[in-house]
């Protein structure tokens, strides 16, 4: 059975700039769409009371406005849509659970509204077990296509093998080319050791050493997809940074999540936390063991 792109919708202009992004990129896979809208009626402790079925008019004529929406300008696309009666987090969650991935709307610089980060949305994209999207819109206008897919990389080829896989398939799909960032910098004096020493002097010290273990992590993937163009981007300094300061072309941003538990519970993590916040595209944050 093939996966859906699901788009999670509010009402809002962002969630609406969300549905148009999830339907081109539905039809660049040649995937199916999936509408949804979480709903589940509780009186509002509010003066002026809304009744269920008001309450549900107006949940359907949110479904109704995305769905019309994508119809007239993705005609030839599969669409669902659907009203799901859960709580919002429990609701996206299940529904990335069965989908290609998940893409929410966004606002501003890290002040998203409805379900989205800030609120529901933190614990989507820190607690699913698929991709979550976060796209925003701009005065009302969509993310404009074109440019580069740009993808941190850290750590070993296996640490971010899931990683480097989305966003070569992104770049595929769009015929872009795509920039793989590795930051880095220089470790505490009580992190050298011997061994550590060595294997950076072999490197020829530690930028090329970093050079290298970008080219082995893209090696394997240069060769899955051998018509993509790929620029290798390594600098100094802090992870986030670097990223960000690498997107004046980027139509996407992809960076990684840890997706174990850790004492304190799910995380989006620092890196994936900066993007979401700062980067003037959308963002794709893929969990990884």
């Amino acid at each position: 059975m093939t996966r859906a792109i699901t788009v999670g919708v509010d009402g809002s202009a962002e969630s609406l700039a969300a549905a148009d992004w999830a339907a081109r990129e539905a039809a660049l896979r040649r995937m199916p769409l999936r509408i949804v809208h979480a709903w589940l009626w509780q009186p509002l402790d509010v003066p002026v009371v809304q009744d269920k079925e008001t309450q549900a008019k107006s949940a359907h004529t949110v479904l109704r406005e995305a769905e019309t929406q994508v119809a007239s300008r993705h005609p030839a696309l599969g669409v669902t849509a659907e009203l799901v009666q859960d709580t919002a987090v429990a609701a996206l969650l299940r529904e990335a659970e069965a989908s290609e991935m998940l893409v929410l709307g966004s606002r501003g610089h890290g002040a998203f509204m409805g379900f989205l980060l800030g609120s529901y949305g933190q614990q989507v994209i820190a607690s699913s077990q698929r991709p979550v999207i976060s796209v925003r819109a701009r005065e009302g206008q969509t993310q404009a296509q074109g440019g580069e897919i740009v993808v941190g990389q850290q750590g070993t080829s296996e640490d971010s093998d899931a990683v480097l896989g989305f966003a070569f398939e992104e770049a595929a799909a769009r015929g872009a080319t795509l920039r793989a960032v590795r930051a880095w910098t220089l470790p505490p004096i009580f992190a050298y050791s011997p061994g550590s020493l060595y294997l950076a002097d072999q490197a020829g010290g530690l930028e090329p050493f970093e050079k290298k273990a970008l080219a082995e992590a893209l090696a394997p993937w240069r060769e899955r997809f051998p018509d993509v163009p790929v620029t290798e981007h390594v600098e100094i300094g802090s992870a986030g940074q670097v990223l960000l300061s690498a997107l004046s072309n980027a139509q996407l941003l992809v960076v990684g999540r840890r997706a174990r538990r850790g004492p304190v519970g799910t995380r989006i993590g620092s890196v994936a936390h900066a993007a979401l916040h700062h980067a003037p595209c959308p963002v794709a944050v893929v969990p990884h063991d």
